[in-house]
């Protein structure tokens, strides 16, 4: 498993809007895996691998695999230098305390805290430490007092400051959701190596999912393509606290092959075709619907004319914190259905 440069793409910042950082990194890995590679005015980078048989009409099959992660963007800077910042992606403010930050400003980036304003427990009434502060209620303090304002400008990005670690057969990180599908975006193809597939193959790492799958439905209007595989984390509820019916996937059992979201509903034979490769190749998979929430695949099911859609999705837990966690042999499994379905397609 190439765990290096999954390393390398959580610890990239790039949140909805500010992805090139991420782009930038996916072009220098992905350049002699295709054959064109262009970046369309949103900013998502689309990659097009010919077909490796002859055909006139080749089937489009697109993967979509988005690149920004949930974040901040900085909203004002007061004159003492805190830092206030707007959400790009959702966040449960109750993850967000004593969070080290990540500020990438044009000059480069900067370390910084992040804390809800207010007393601190040893000053703080009983009722002050029940409230769950509001995300605009949040901080950033850089350490530089007075000359934040020189450095830090309205807009900047803000990521988590966290590095990706293993721990037993686990991978956790910031950015799983969604860096582990701008991987098996790339993985996924490398593993196809010399095969002479029939279809046109179509990459999009998208930009801004989170914040409405924007980048995905631009560049499906783009491909048109006649498959759309949205690649994308899910839930994996399988843990304390959590109701049997809502843990969505669990730890070990494979990649999800998901069949509905709010965004989307998969089509009925193509669910059933790869569940099929999967079963004949011994992949191990599980079935997952989601309640709420939506991937970039929906959005190549209604572009243009319309198009065949499907999920493939690795169940993480804690998702949208800093402590996201995959389990690797649901991460390979993935990569291994995607590349088995496009070497038949």
């Amino acid at each position: 498993m190439n765990l290096d440069l999954l390393r390398r793409l959580c610890e990239t910042p790039g949140v909805p809007g500010h992805e090139h950082r991420v782009r930038e990194l996916i072009m220098s890995e992905v350049k002699p895996l295709f054959d064109e590679m262009t970046v369309d005015p949103m900013g998502s980078l689309l990659c097009k691998r010919n077909a490796r048989k002859a055909s006139k009409d080749p089937t489009k099959v697109m993967l979509l695999c988005h690149m920004d992660e949930i974040g901040f963007l900085v909203s004002h800077i007061t004159d003492k230098g805190f830092v206030y910042v707007q959400p790009v992606g959702g966040f449960d403010p109750r993850n967000l305390f004593s969070r080290r930050v990540l500020v990438s400003t044009e000059d480069g980036d900067l370390k910084g805290v992040m804390n809800p304003g207010g007393r601190p427990i040893h000053i703080s009434t009983p009722e002050e430490r029940k409230k769950v502060p509001e995300v605009a209620e949040f901080v950033i303090d850089l350490g530089l007092g007075e000359a934040t304002k020189d450095k830090v400008k309205v807009g900047d990005m803000v990521t988590m400051d966290e590095p990706l670690i293993e721990i037993g057969d686990k991978i956790v990180s910031k950015a799983l959701d969604n860096r582990v599908a701008c991987w098996l975006g790339i993985e996924s193809i490398r593993a196809l190596g010399k095969v002479k597939h029939g279809c046109e193959i179509h990459v999009a790492f998208t930009c801004q999912e989170e914040v409405g799958l924007r980048g995905a439905r631009t560049a499906s209007f783009a491909v048109k393509p006649d498959i759309g595989i949205g690649i994308d984390t899910t839930l994996a509820c399988d843990t304390p606290g959590v109701p049997e019916q809502d843990r969505t996937t669990e730890h070990g059992k494979g990649f999800g092959l998901h069949v509905k979201d709010s965004s989307f509903i998969a089509d009925r034979d193509l669910v059933k075709e790869i569940e099929a490769i999967a079963v004949k190749r011994k992949i191990p998979h599980q079935r997952t619907m989601l309640r709420a929430g939506g991937q970039d695949g929906a959005a190549a099911q209604q572009a243009a004319a319309g198009a065949r859609a499907v999920g493939i999705v690795v169940g993480t837990r804690y998702i949208h914190t800093v402590t996201e966690m995959i389990h690797r042999g649901d991460l390979e499994a993935a990569r291994d259905i995607i590349a088995a379905y496009l070497k038949q397609a």
